[in-house]
C-alpha cells in the first residue's frame, strides 16, 4: 500500500511529490484516486514514473493512472509550496486541462519539460521545477 509523508489528503487540483530517491516525480491529483502525469514511453506501469533512466527521451505521454500505481511503494506528498507565491488556477480548470491532455504525446526534456514543469504549468500556470534549477538534475 502507498503512504503519504503526511495525513493529508490529496483534493482535486493537488500536486503530487512522489519520493524516487535521487529525484522527486510530479503528477496532478485529479479525484477519485486518479492523477495526471507525463512520462516517458520507456515506462512499464507500476514500475513508477523514472525520469532519471529517460533522460535522453524527448517525447513522453500523458497518462491517466490511479495514485497508487504511480507511487508503487515509493513515499508521497501533497506539494503546495508555490500557492503562497502564485495564485493557483481553479480546481475545475486544472482538472479540465489536465484530462485533456491525456493520451497527448508532449516534448520532453530533463531540464526545460519534465514532470514537475508539466504539473506546475497545470496548477499555477508557471512551468517550474526546483529539480532542473537546484535540485539533482543540475
Amino acid at each position: 500500500m502507498f503512504k503519504s509523508k503526511s495525513d493529508e489528503k490529496p483534493k482535486p487540483g493537488d500536486l503530487i511529490e512522489i519520493f524516487r530517491g535521487l529525484y522527486e516525480h510530479w503528477a496532478v491529483y485529479i479525484g477519485d484516486g486518479l492523477v495526471v502525469h507525463i512520462a516517458p514511453p520507456s515506462e512499464v506501469a507500476g514500475a513508477g514514473a523514472n525520469c532519471v533512466m529517460s533522460v535522453a527521451a524527448q517525447r513522453a505521454m500523458v497518462k491517466k493512472e490511479k495514485l497508487r500505481d504511480v507511487v508503487g511503494t515509493d513515499k508521497w506528498k501533497v506539494n503546495k509550496d508555490l500557492d503562497e507565491k502564485y495564485e493557483p488556477h481553479p480546481t475545475d480548470t486544472i482538472v479540465k486541462e489536465a484530462l485533456e491532455l491525456v493520451g497527448t504525446e508532449q516534448p520532453y526534456d530533463i531540464m526545460t519539460q519534465n514532470c514537475e514543469h508539466f504539473a506546475k504549468e497545470l496548477r499555477y500556470g508557471k512551468a517550474e521545477s526546483w529539480q532542473a534549477t537546484t535540485g539533482p538534475y543540475k
